[in-house]
């Protein structure tokens, strides 16, 4: 389960004061209480306070693959690592569908600006005592469904 964006509290935390202003102004009756709460759960998903969208965001982002990563780098890791050069979207690194260890290899997913960069300063470069490679990842190809 993922913990909530910090919008999404400050969205929570600013229905439920104007809920409590609302309703202590006025009688509260199970129908208001309940077309209230319907209102505010249509509302809230709506509210963003970053102004950006989402779709605006994927088209700015690209995708890099970080080969021979040491086994015990986590996630978190490689995202601080990318980091220090640019905004990292996503980790994910690969696991072994039976076994659950890590592969070795992952993806980051970049603002398309910072990945030059990322390639540039990290390809070659010593992480946990491994020479990681760096480069832009290739398109997946597409699965045929009649093969399957």
């Amino acid at each position: 389960m993922k913990s909530p964006q910090i919008s999404t509290v400050i969205t929570a935390l600013v229905f439920s004061g104007l809920a409590f202003f609302v309703f202590s102004l006025i009688e509260p009756t199970q129908t208001t209480v309940a077309i209230a709460i319907f209102i505010i759960a249509l509302v809230s998903p709506l509210i963003s306070f970053d102004g950006t969208s989402e779709s605006v965001v994927s088209d700015d982002v690209k995708t890099l693959y970080v080969g021979n990563l040491p086994y015990r780098a986590n996630e978190a890791a490689v995202r601080e690592l990318f980091s220090t050069v640019g905004q990292v979207h996503s980790v994910r690194l690969m696991k072994d569908k039976h076994t659950g260890k890590r592969r070795g290899f992952g993806f980051v997913e970049m603002s398309a600006s910072d990945t030059d960069k990322a390639v540039e300063a990290l390809n070659d470069q010593e992480f946990q005592q491994r020479t990681l490679k760096v480069r832009e990842a290739k398109e997946r190809p597409e699965k045929d469904s009649e093969a399957e």
